[in-house]
């Protein structure tokens, strides 16, 4: 578990279909606690509120961690309810917790979260972390393979993604590779250049 800001805390697990660590993200909000795309959450974070899904692949530990509202884009409630957990509102209807915002990506099952008060956007398959030893500076953060976007290209995400460039960014939080802890705003601008 890192903390990245007060209120805002960040952990790692092996995700054993992807074989790989992933990202998930718990934030406190006047709203209660929030978690996004929960796996295996530890004991100190406690029980949350709310659960904020970016896509219903990332159901993960949603179900077990019995928060009262799970929150996902449209296109996510049915799988998300073939898989057993119940999304409660969806994230186009507004009203978010603790003010943060969603954003709707190219891919229609897929939602971005900007979290306002911590200037933070926490993105789940759209966006990955370049690893651990990045080319350059602003070389943190590569576009999903095109393939998972089902139809639209990696320019329709591009144009779906920049209005993340009108706010003041300072992290990016992936569920795949290593997030972007300071100056977010230039990974993102460099990663959605055409």
């Amino acid at each position: 578990m890192q903390e990245l800001a007060p209120g805002l805390r960040r952990w790692t697990v092996r995700h054993e279909e992807w074989r790989e660590e992933v990202g998930c993200v718990a934030v406190d909000t006047a709203d209660g606690l929030v978690l996004i795309d929960p796996l295996d959450p530890p004991a100190s974070v406690g029980r949350p509120e709310h659960v904020l899904l970016t896509v219903f692949f990332h159901l993960r530990s949603t179900a077990e961690v019995g928060a009262g509202r799970v929150w996902a884009a449209k296109y996510s409630t049915r799988s998300a309810a073939n898989r057993g957990v119940t999304v409660t509102d969806q994230v186009a209807d507004g009203g978010l917790p603790g003010g943060i915002e969603a954003i709707q990506t190219a891919r229609r099952a897929e939602v971005a979260y900007w979290l306002p008060e911590h200037r933070t956007v926490v993105v789940g398959d759209v966006l990955l972390g370049a690893g651990a030893k990045p080319r350059a500076t602003d070389d943190r953060l590569r576009l999903c393979p095109e393939r998972w976007l089902s139809g639209p290209s990696h320019d329709d995400l591009r144009a779906s993604l920049a209005p993340l460039l009108e706010l003041p960014v300072e992290r990016v939080l992936v569920s795949h590779g290593e997030p972007v802890l300071e100056d977010g705003h230039a990974a993102l601008a460099r990663v959605l250049a055409p």
